[in-house]
């Protein structure tokens, strides 16, 4: 059995892009369990029709018109509810690091299949970063990290060595698969810490932990 409108992820699109944006609306409509929310051209109308639809999902193409896809993540990652995916051309756009800085769940290729794109939508209503574990590390690359004195306050007297363990490893773009196999842990032990990280450090995916680290330093500190 199909799943109802009230149980399907309503999934709006901003990009200034006709025939991309009527791909995604043919996907979105025809694809059991999601719902097109509507769309827009360009950012500020994004805004405004996110505002009123509150979508589970916005995807929003980087560069519009106007206002673009970073302007409108921001105000909308403030106002609503609606988690926020950009849309990018290449996998290491420049606006890319400043997109999930601001609060995105991550970023989607322009090229990417069907299939891809609606398993990013699903893993971002579920609350999980979007991005694949293989681009991760590289996307991340560009943050640098902070003078010690400027460092986050995920210290040791917050969180706890295996903490930290599984932190390095989510930065560096490893599945909650790997970092079990790797830290000898059930990969629901490894979700318990990721929970607990979460809610210690006040974010609300592994790409904003991520990000978070590589700002603190965290990947370069020896211990």
């Amino acid at each position: 059995m199909s799943e109802s409108r009230s149980e399907s992820i309503s999934v709006f699109l901003a990009d200034d892009d006709a025939r991309l944006r009527a791909a995604y609306r043919k996907l979105f409509e025809r694809t059991p369990g999601f719902r097109f929310a509507g769309e827009a051209a360009d950012g500020a109308e994004a805004v405004r029709l996110v505002t009123a639809l509150r979508p589970a999902v916005a995807l929003l193409d980087v560069q519009m018109p106007g206002t673009g896809g970073l302007e409108a993540g921001r105000r909308i990652l403030a106002g609503t509810g609606t988690r926020v995916v950009m849309l990018t051309t290449f996998d290491l756009d420049e606006y890319v690091h400043e997109a999930l800085t601001a609060g995105a769940s991550g970023f989607l290729l322009k090229n990417a299949s069907p299939a891809e794109v609606l398993h990013a939508v699903r893993a971002v209503h579920a609350g999980n970063a979007m991005l694949a574990p293989e681009v991760t590390a590289r996307l991340l690359d560009r943050f640098h990290p902070r003078r010690p004195d400027e460092r986050h306050a995920f210290t040791r007297q917050v969180l706890s060595e295996r903490e930290l363990q599984v932190i390095r490893l989510v930065a560096r773009g490893r599945s909650n698969q790997e970092i079990a196999d790797e830290l000898c842990l059930s990969l629901e032990t490894v979700r318990t810490y990721l929970r607990r990280t979460f809610a210690k450090l006040d974010v609300r995916d592994r790409t904003q932990l991520a990000v978070l680290a590589h700002q603190a330093g965290l990947l370069h500190d020896p211990r």
